[in-house]
């Protein structure tokens, strides 16, 4: 990251990069879907020590950048800001640092600033993926559709390495109902990042879609098995069961669903329809 200047000037121990230096680090923060990024980024110790990094080399961009990622880990998201103001001051064609504080203007609301900062990245680096798929995500929430998907799509053009691309195109597919190239893009994802429980789900809802309700269920199992505190992907599983005609399981799935959120209508109103009672008088 940053300019070759910046790197001779800063020696980071090799455990604090991994843990927050990467450009992945901060950008996975709030998506529901990314890298693994190691727990301990944005611990108190592991801020201490980039702090102490700070202290010794205060005219490094990358130091800077990486205590920023930290704090968005933490949730210090104005620290964070700060530490990437600094970064960019310091070197303002470091485009990894607009790409990390545009992450962090979206998390605090600030979708224009965000997309200002992945342009800004973008335009330094029209080969950086990172920052295509940060502003797709933006204009996926924003509901513009068509310009999310060239994003992705020009991320994975890219040769990204990175799940998100294919995993955040998949969302999109399935909004127009194209399912078959969801469930490609999703299992594009699970190849890439096996350990996340999103790109099953998503998966799960898609085959749900197409009417193959046991690779459905075969992937609700595997997001469940990943992540028990997901009550959406405990639902997808009940309604997976249901639509196979094993009501007491698809009941089970729904009620482990329902403790979790005893607000998710979805989980309530399939205990309802599986519920004892009501498949005494279904039988």
């Amino acid at each position: 990251m940053g300019a070759s200047r910046a790197r001779r000037s800063i020696r980071i121990p090799a455990a604090l990069v991994f843990a927050g230096l990467t450009a992945s680090a901060c950008q996975t923060a709030t998506t529901a879907f990314g890298p693994d990024v190691d727990p301990a980024t944005g611990s108190a110790v592991n801020i201490g020590s980039l702090s102490s990094v700070i202290s010794q080399n205060p005219n490094s961009p990358d130091a800077y950048n990486v205590r920023g990622s930290a704090y968005g880990k933490a949730g210090k998201l104005r620290d964070a800001i700060d530490d990437f103001d600094t970064a960019i001051r310091l070197n303002p064609s470091f485009y990894q640092a607009y790409a990390n504080r545009a992450l962090v203007q979206r998390r605090l609301g600030r979708t224009d600033l965000a997309l200002a900062d992945y342009n800004r990245a973008i335009q330094i680096n029209p080969q950086y993926d990172i920052a295509y798929i940060g502003r797709g995500n933006v204009y996926r929430q924003q509901n513009q559709m068509d310009l999310a998907l060239a994003d992705f799509n020009r991320a994975i053009a890219l040769d990204t390495a990175d799940p998100r691309a294919y995993h955040n195109r998949a969302l999109i597919y399935q909004t127009s109902s194209r399912h078959q190239l969801a469930v490609e893009d999703f299992s594009k994802a699970i190849t890439m990042s096996p350990k996340n429980a999103e790109p099953f789900d998503g998966r799960g809802l898609s085959y749900l879609a197409l009417g193959d309700y046991k690779a459905a269920l075969e992937n609700f199992n595997q997001a469940v098995k990943i992540d028990r505190s997901s009550f959406a992907a405990w639902t997808n599983q009940g309604i997976a069961l249901e639509r196979l005609g094993d009501r007491e399981r698809a009941f089970a799935a729904f009620a482990k669903a329902a403790n979790l959120n005893p607000n998710y209508r979805p989980a309530t109103d399939g205990m309802k329809r599986t519920s004892p009672s009501n498949r005494q008088r279904t039988t």
